[in-house]
């Protein structure tokens, strides 16, 4: 069976209870696979990118009925911080919910005086700026290599100054994978969702000295966005830093961290080697 999020985000966590460690994080409109119902009020799922976890029930619109239908309508990946969806096209609306970066929303019809009409997975429809919304992108853009690196790279940036949150992928707070894997997923590839190569995934170990933009830098435990010039991008838990951050390899550079650049275990890529 089938289910959408329907709330700005879903948790999952490791164990049916809303007190257990968060596993991750689904966005509203992100479609879930539903495995078993351990106990009432509780789903275990998988998603798109094969991570299972158990969502409350309270999150998802549930049913092939619903689900299907949600699958078959065109979506706009929201890429605002946060974007209000409101009752009518106008700023004195009443706010019907918020939906945060990587959201998927449904367009209904065309924009109108800069307001875009939504279908939401709960069936409700509403209004947002129509600025607030992305092409989404369910595969890799058909662009020149350099530009897709500029174009993840980019999206990975968005989130700089973001608060860490152990399991998180939004707006208001994301962990390490789950920075590297919204940049990535904003461009129409699913990463694995935690600091490792697994096979079967895009992402392929490559040598060091070929590392380009937007390639991953692993680490014990640990991963970040290359952007060039020896500089990442990273959400750590570090005392002083507790967010999305930039450091370097560099170790003349002033945001060198050593304890990083002595432990980097690999470079991996979503891009082939080229011959």
């Amino acid at each position: 069976m089938r289910a959408v999020v329907c709330v700005p985000i879903c948790p999952l966590h490791v164990r049916p209870q809303a007190d257990a460690p968060l596993a991750d994080e689904a966005l509203c409109g992100w479609p879930l696979e539903l495995l078993e119902q351990p106990c009432p009020g509780w789903f275990r799922v998988r998603t798109r990118y094969r991570y299972e976890g158990f969502a409350p029930a309270w999150a998802l619109t549930v049913g092939e009925g619903g689900a299907a239908r949600w699958a078959e309508r065109e979506k706009r990946l929201v890429w605002k911080a946060a974007a209000d969806v409101l009752d009518r096209p106008a700023v004195q609306g009443c706010v019907m919910t918020t939906l945060l970066r990587g959201s998927l929303a449904a367009p209904l019809g065309e924009a109108e005086e800069g307001w875009q009409e939504l279908a939401l997975p709960d069936g409700r429809t509403g209004y947002t700026k129509r600025d607030f919304l992305e092409e989404y992108y369910e595969t890799a853009p058909q662009i020149d290599p350099a530009a897709l690196r500029r174009r993840v790279a980019d999206a990975a940036l968005a989130y700089l100054g973001v608060q860490y949150r152990w399991g998180g992928k939004s707006s208001l707070g994301l962990d390490c994978s789950g920075l590297t894997f919204m940049a990535w997923f904003a461009n129409g590839v699913l990463l694995y969702r935690d600091a490792q190569i697994v096979p079967g995934f895009p992402v392929r170990e490559i040598p060091r000295e070929t590392m380009d933009v937007a390639d991953l830098l692993f680490f014990p435990g640990h991963v970040a966005l290359y952007l060039g010039g020896g500089r990442y991008l990273h959400s750590t838990a570090r005392a002083g830093s507790s967010g999305v951050v930039i450091n370097s390899l560099d170790p003349l550079a002033p945001d060198y961290r050593s304890d990083l650049a002595q432990s980097l275990t690999a470079v991996g890529s979503v891009f082939p080697l080229e011959e």
